[in-house]
């Protein structure tokens, strides 16, 4: 058994992984083209359908993004989504691409996105 000293800084990171890694997840920049309220969702959540180009076409995700975020302000917003995980069925809807966020100093969600305007299908690398 090893013990950690107590002045020493616990490293809150993942374990390391290899490029290749990195590589598989599909990151890709889309445009909300609708929001909609989720109330079947056992958390707040909204529905969204995301624009990813003509190559990906639009896909589906919930989003647990209520806390900063109304329907109607998230049209026309590009997002960064995983787009080659496996679709989840969340109740009645088919969620197909996992949203890219991080928490506020307050625990509510902040969705990352370009800096300026990118075509819609384009890759994070």
């Amino acid at each position: 058994m090893t013990f950690q000293a107590l002045d020493e800084p616990v490293d809150p990171r993942s374990p390391e992984i290899e490029l290749s890694d990195f590589q598989r997840v599909d990151l890709r920049v889309g445009t909300i083209v609708d929001a909609r309220a989720f109330p079947e969702a056992r958390k707040p959540a909204y529905r969204l359908w995301i624009d990813f180009g003509s190559a990906i076409g639009i896909r589906t995700s919930s989003a647990q993004i209520t806390g900063l975020y109304r329907p109607e302000e998230l049209i026309g917003r590009q997002v960064i989504g995983i787009v080659n995980f496996p679709p989840r069925q969340i109740g009645p809807f088919r969620s197909e691409v996992l949203v890219i966020g991080v928490d506020d100093a307050d625990g509510a969600v902040v969705l990352l996105a370009p800096d300026r305007p990118v075509p819609d299908g384009s890759r994070l690398y």
